[in-house]
C-alpha cells in the first residue's frame, strides 16, 4: 500500500494491466519517451518497450482510428488525449466506429478501447485545456463514460475500464491530479463500473456530483453538518450509464437533491439526473431539484476560472434554499 496522487494511481493501474495482459498497450502524443504531458505514462516505455508504448504523430483522428482498429483485432489499447478539448478530431472514430462496432457486427466484433483524457478546469489553462463536455460523450449510444474523483477510485475504475469489452471514455480531473494523496493498494482489483459511490451518509439532503467538484461538495457537506443538516454525498463515477437506483434510493430517504457539476448548465448530465428524479422520484421530493453548474459560455481564461467553477458558497446557497423550501 502506498499514498499516491491520482496521476500516480492511474500510472500504477496501467502498469498493472500491462503486466497482467500482453494485449494491453498504450498510445498517444508524447506518451513514450516524454512520459506524457502530465507524466501519467512515465516509465512505461522503459518497462514495456516501444511495441507496447507507442508515440504517435500529432493527429488525434489518426491515433484514435488506430486504437479502434487495434481494439477490433484483439488488443486492449489505452489511447491518451492530452486534454479533452483535443479529443474532438477523434470523435468521428469514436462515434461512427468504436461505439457502433458491436451492434454493426451483431456481436462478432467489439472494441475494448479506453480513451483517456484530462478533463475540467481549475489549473488556469486556456479554454481548450479546461473543457468539461462529458455530456457530449454520454449522449453517444455504445460509449461508457467514467470520471474518477480520487486516487483509489481512479486506480480501480481504470482497471475496470481496461477490462471492459466495449469502448470507455475515461476522464481524469486535472485539478485533482496532484492532490490529495490517498492510500492505494496495487492489488489488481477493479472497482465496479456503472455504480455510484456513497462518500458520506446523511438523512436531510442528497448532494450529487462527480469528478473534481466532489472536493467542494464534501467541504460544503461538512459546513452543512455544522448547521445541523446531514447531507448524503454521492459520487456518480459513471455518467453513462448512470446508476439511477442509488440516487433515487438516497432521495427517497432525504427528500431533497442538489446536483453539482462544472460543465455548462444546458444539456448537462445534471439535467438528465433531474429528469430521472422527476420521472421516477417525484413523490419522494419535498423541494424542487436544484443544480449548481458552470455557465453556458466558454470557460474563461486563467484568472477568471474561479468565477465559472462551482464553489462551496454556491453549493451551500443551493442547499440552504432547498432545505428552506416548503
Amino acid at each position: 500500500m502506498a499514498e499516491l496522487t491520482m496521476v500516480e494511481a492511474i500510472r500504477t493501474a496501467m502498469a498493472r494491466a500491462m503486466a497482467d495482459d500482453p494485449s494491453v498497450l498504450v498510445l498517444g502524443e508524447d506518451i513514450g519517451r516524454d512520459g506524457g504531458v502530465f507524466r501519467a505514462t512515465d516509465g512505461l516505455l522503459d518497462r514495456f518497450g516501444p511495441d507496447r508504448v507507442i508515440d504517435t504523430p500529432i493527429s488525434e483522428a489518426l491515433f484514435c482510428g488506430l486504437a479502434v482498429g487495434l481494439g477490433a483485432q484483439g488488443f486492449r489499447p489505452i489511447v491518451e488525449f492530452q486534454f479533452l478539448g483535443f479529443l474532438y478530431p477523434g470523435l468521428d472514430q469514436l462515434i461512427n466506429h468504436a461505439s457502433r462496432l458491436r451492434n454493426r457486427t451483431r456481436g462478432r466484433l467489439s472494441c475494448p478501447t479506453v480513451v483517456r483524457s484530462v478533463w475540467g478546469g481549475g489549473i488556469g489553462a486556456p479554454e481548450h485545456h479546461s473543457e468539461a463536455t462529458e455530456a457530449l460523450m454520454a449522449h453517444i449510444p455504445g460509449l461508457r463514460v467514467v470520471l474518477p474523483s480520487s486516487p483509489a477510485r481512479a486506480y480501480g475504475l481504470l482497471l475496470a475500464a481496461i477490462a471492459d469489452p466495449d469502448p470507455v471514455v475515461f476522464l481524469e480531473p486535472s485539478r485533482r491530479y496532484r492532490s490529495p494523496r490517498e492510500e492505494v493498494v496495487d492489488d489488481g482489483h477493479p472497482l465496479p463500473l456503472d455504480r455510484c459511490a456513497v462518500l458520506r451518509h446523511g438523512t436531510d439532503l442528497t448532494l450529487v456530483s462527480w469528478g473534481a467538484t466532489l472536493g467542494e461538495v464534501l467541504e460544503a457537506a461538512d459546513a452543512l453538518a455544522a448547521e445541523g443538516v446531514e447531507a448524503e454525498v454521492i459520487d456518480v463515477s459513471t455518467v453513462k450509464p448512470i446508476d439511477t437506483g442509488t440516487i433515487l434510493a438516497s432521495v427517497e430517504r432525504t427528500g431533497r437533491a442538489v446536483i453539482v457539476h462544472e460543465a455548462a448548465r444546458a444539456g448537462g448530465i445534471g439535467a438528465e439526473i433531474a429528469a430521472v428524479l422527476a420521472d421516477e422520484g417525484l413523490t419522494s421530493l419535498l423541494a424542487p431539484v436544484a443544480r449548481v453548474t458552470g455557465y453556458d459560455t466558454v470557460i474563461p481564461l486563467a484568472r477568471l476560472e474561479h468565477a465559472y467553477l462551482p464553489d462551496v458558497e454556491r453549493i451551500l446557497g443551493a442547499a440552504r434554499r432547498t432545505m428552506e423550501y416548503s
